[in-house]
């Protein structure tokens, strides 16, 4: 009986290895092989061995058989556009990923703060006096960081932050920043200046460069690597501020670095693209469903799951029909439905 009992638990014991190791193949190819797809992807037409070659072009000597146009069309407009796509994606989902755990809060966002609403007023702002593109990226950062700040000082309470005091003046900071920016659109100039910001607030990739990616890039990176390391000491953050305390654990110090480095990213997310909602809420909902809750492997998958939605995402927006899609309104009616579904699955509560 008692060899019996063994050797089930080693069966469970081994399906189980075997299912973590299908999901975790699964979740590093995804992003490689949707990228892929990426560039087939567009109202220019290419055939893939021709991809191929202009790709196998950069590492070893092949005589050019293509258009010169081909090659730009890929590396000029393409590929930056994807890799923006995956890198916004990510820092979304992993931005996301920490606030949930942070609030021991499902259905916190990374907007929770007022981060998007401030980026969107700076960039209005931009739209409505400048119309540059590094100025409306630089009023976009601004605001963002200035809204989180401004949430984070009044919610000061003598030494400490209550996080339902962050939640709570994250709301009125919101609500602020997006009557401000209804004002900047109701003076706008609605033959030029309106549809600009309108459709910047709605969220695209339409305008990503290179240049976007080498400024703009690393501040997305540097924050993901920060909340990478992180990441187990959100789970004993999540157990509560006495909890982690008695572990030894500054927890003021903590949530600053969460909330910096998680605004730094959504900041920097919201000038690449515009405001692009449902990711950071959605895709650790995912995330939990394949690996659980715990946050050493929720983060990374997180990032791999967030970066494969949005580069699908956008190739849906930019080839379903004529004129582009804005990304914004794709995630809102993906997300949506596909949230309610998980309330309604989740009867029992949700593990965070």
């Amino acid at each position: 009986m008692k060899n019996q009992s063994n050797q089930e638990n080693k069966t469970r014991f081994y399906k189980k290895t075997i299912i973590e190791n299908s999901v975790n193949v699964f979740l590093l190819l995804l992003p490689f092989i949707i990228l892929m797809f990426s560039m087939f992807v567009g109202r220019y037409s290419i055939s893939p061995d021709i991809i191929l070659k202009i790709f196998l072009s950069k590492i070893i000597y092949i005589q050019p058989t293509w258009d010169p146009t081909m090659e730009s069309v890929i590396f000029d407009v393409r590929l930056p556009r994807a890799i923006a796509a995956m890198i916004v994606g990510a820092g979304l989902s992993v931005s996301g990923a920490s606030f949930q755990g942070l609030f021991k809060n499902p259905l916190v966002s990374p907007q929770i703060l007022g981060v998007s609403a401030g980026a969107g007023f700076g960039a209005a702002i931009a739209l409505l006096l400048w119309e540059k593109v590094y100025i409306v990226q630089l009023c976009a950062f601004l605001g963002g960081i200035f809204a989180v700040t401004f949430t984070y000082r009044i919610s000061k309470i003598y030494k400490t932050t209550p996080l339902l005091m962050l939640v709570l003046s994250g709301m009125v900071t919101a609500a602020l920043f997006s009557a401000l920016t209804s004002l900047i659109k109701y003076v706008a100039d609605p033959w030029n200046k309106l549809p600009a910001i309108v459709f910047w607030l709605m969220g695209s990739f339409n305008a990503v460069s290179r240049r976007d990616l080498v400024f703009l890039g690393p501040l997305i990176i540097a924050g993901l690597i920060v909340l990478f390391l992180i990441r187990w000491r959100i789970n004993v953050l999540s157990l509560g501020d006495e909890e982690a305390r008695s572990m030894g654990i500054n927890t003021e110090q903590l949530k600053f670095i969460i909330i910096l480095s998680a605004t730094v990213i959504t900041a920097s997310c919201v000038c690449i693209s515009g405001i692009i909602g449902w990711v950071g809420l959605i895709i650790p909902h995912v995330g939990r469903i394949l690996v659980g809750p715990d946050h050493k492997k929720l983060i990374p998958a997180s990032l791999l799951l967030g970066a494969s939605y949005l580069l699908f995402v956008d190739d849906v927006a930019r080839s379903v029909v004529s004129t582009e899609i804005p990304i914004g309104i794709l995630t809102a009616i993906i997300g949506a439905p596909f949230f309610a579904y998980l309330i309604r699955k989740s009867k029992s509560g949700w593990n965070y």
